[in-house]
């Protein structure tokens, strides 16, 4: 199992909210900038397929007999 693997949605998302905090605050170098926005490109796009995987379980977990999904449960918000 790689490292990336290994790492969970939540660690991943926080260390790229702490990139975005560092950028933000404007006090690094270009050159400190430019390596945290390529970081944060990479956790980006971990975080995305992470989500996809995630749907795409949801999905055969909530597969209807007859080929149906309910979908509606991904579009609700809690208490709705």
């Amino acid at each position: 199992m790689s490292m990336e693997e290994k790492t969970s949605f939540e660690t991943t998302l926080g260390r790229l909210q702490q990139i975005v905090e560092a950028l933000e605050a404007g006090e690094l170098t270009l050159d400190q900038s430019l390596e945290l926005f390529e970081e944060g490109v990479k956790l980006s796009r971990q975080c995305t397929q992470m989500l996809e995987t995630a749907k795409k379980r949801v999905l055969t977990l909530t597969r209807k007999s007859g080929g149906e999904f309910r979908l509606e449960m991904l579009d609700k918000e809690p208490g709705d």
